[in-house]
């Protein structure tokens, strides 16, 4: 299942269909489709980290959540193939794979996060 925060404001995250494939392009394709993509797990202390630092920036992402997509294996493949890994989150700005939550982290420490944010055009406020 994949949600956008564009009803962030009143704290409420609204739901889409994932897409129905998950092979490595498909997986590339959704994370074009957001300016910020999140793949995560929702009983992930992590994950849920990563999109309240997101929200509280002011970013509307998209999320999918894997354990709730019936092709999460499928997807988590795609993902471990990109990175070598499964670990979640893996976050996309703009298209292109930023990382797990440690990449996220450093950039956001080191001031380059915001950057890549606006590049993207992630800001909804």
């Amino acid at each position: 299942m994949q949600y956008h925060a564009a009803a962030a404001e009143a704290g409420t995250w609204e739901y889409v269909t994932a897409a129905q494939g998950a092979t490595m392009e498909e997986v590339e394709q959704l994370a074009a489709e957001s300016a910020v993509v999140i793949f995560s797990v929702s009983t992930c202390c992590m994950c849920h980290a990563v999109k309240r630092l997101f929200w509280g920036m002011g970013v509307s992402a998209a999320v999918v959540e894997l354990d709730e997509d019936p092709r999460w294996e499928e997807i988590d493949r795609a993902l471990a193939r990109l990175l070598g890994g499964t670990p979640v989150p893996v976050m996309f700005i703009g298209g292109k794979l930023v990382g797990t939550m440690d990449r996220v982290m450093a950039a956001h420490i080191d001031g380059t996060l915001v950057s890549l944010l606006k590049e993207a055009g992630a800001f909804w406020l």
